[in-house]
């Protein structure tokens, strides 16, 4: 194993001391328990937003702490889930009595405890939701979750609603807006390494040098298929046509009540892509994979869109969700509204978004 680290035990701690070196104007950093928290938090009058997962997929959520986005973000250690009481004294410090909005990418753990971590808030009496995102269509099921994983969509949803927050929407108006994007967007991955966590030293999977693993999940979950490498054209178009054709998909996910105080469960249902339809397509590079790749991706993703009558209205490419050093890419096609393209286009400010400021 060759990477720039001192001790595979530091990693996150190290990693998370530069990041508030580098951005001193933007976030601060909460140690023991972990969280990155916006300099200017809590905002009066804002409902506050936040998200967090296993550490190696960055720049998410870290970076993606600051203005019209997250208020706070919880990394665990890499591939871990972060704890509740890291969840519960992130949301005391951000929380300018409004309420909080928990955005959950749908992994097992991550789940579990940003549950608990929302009973704990309610007890405290702040005003607190979850919204689980579950947007990759590549299996039903996964080693780390029940229902489909949260991937891309989750980086979407948190720009469109951390825009609405900065615009007044209240608690219950920004929960309904991160599931309608949730039900709006659809992913898919793929691998052609495997990624090497530093506590263990050693890939996570075997891959040979001639095969890919298409539908593969951010934590080198198996996929859908394990195949001989194809060309980048070949790769993009069974990941989009995948996307594309995805037929109307029903789950029932668990959301918290506020005026019963408990939890209920509720059938959601997407609704599939159709032609005529405009969408934010993101072409996310799993850490490995060089811009010029992605642009490759995105040619020929652009190139599928208009030969099924979708028109790509925005687009975001690069390594937003990655996997540490695994080489990959996944795609995601957000079907837009006016509302969400509004938000979408809003000024932005964190260490890996920027524009509009």
């Amino acid at each position: 194993m060759k990477k720039l680290i001192n001790n595979p035990d530091n990693v996150v701690r190290e990693s998370l001391e530069g990041m508030a070196i580098a951005h001193p104007d933007l976030i601060k950093i909460h140690f023991d328990p972990h969280f990155v928290y916006r300099t200017d938090a809590p905002i009066q009058n804002k409902v506050a937003l936040i998200s967090g997962g296993g550490s190696g997929h960055e720049p998410m959520h870290t970076g993606f702490v600051g203005m019209g986005m997250l208020d706070a973000a919880c990394p665990g250690e890499v591939f871990t889930s972060p704890t509740p009481d890291q969840m519960l004294e992130a949301a005391k410090m951000v929380n300018s009595g409004v309420g909080i909005l928990n955005i959950v990418k749908n992994y097992s753990g991550d789940v579990m405890n940003f549950e608990m971590a929302a009973e704990l808030a309610y007890s405290e009496g702040i005003p607190i939701l979850n919204i689980l995102i579950d947007d990759d269509i590549a299996v039903k099921d996964s080693l780390y979750t029940q229902g489909r994983r949260g991937v891309g969509t989750t980086i979407l949803a948190e720009k469109i609603c951390g825009a609405a927050a900065e615009a007044g929407y209240n608690l219950q108006q920004i929960a309904d807006l991160c599931r309608h994007v949730n039900l709006n967007g659809r992913s898919m991955g793929m691998a052609l390494t495997s990624c090497t966590v530093p506590a263990k030293g050693s890939p996570t999977f075997n891959l040979g040098d001639d095969e890919i693993e298409m539908g593969i999940g951010i934590h080198g979950e198996p996929g859908r298929q394990r195949m001989a490498i194809k060309s980048a054209d070949e790769i993009t178009e069974m990941l989009a046509v995948s996307i594309i054709e995805d037929s109307n998909y029903t789950r029932t996910l668990r959301e918290w009540d506020a005026d019963k105080g408990d939890w209920v469960e509720v059938e959601l249902s997407d609704p599939p892509l159709q032609s005529g339809d405009s969408v934010l397509a993101f072409v996310n590079g799993m850490g490995g994979t060089p811009f010029s790749e992605l642009y490759i991706v995105y040619r020929q993703l652009a190139k599928i869109c208009e030969q099924h009558k979708i028109q790509i209205v925005r687009n975001l490419i690069g390594p937003y969700m990655t996997a540490l050093d695994m080489q990959g890419c996944s795609i995601t096609l957000l079907k837009l509204d006016e509302e969400m393209l509004k938000f979408w286009d809003a000024p932005v400010k964190t260490p890996s978004l920027r524009w509009g400021i």
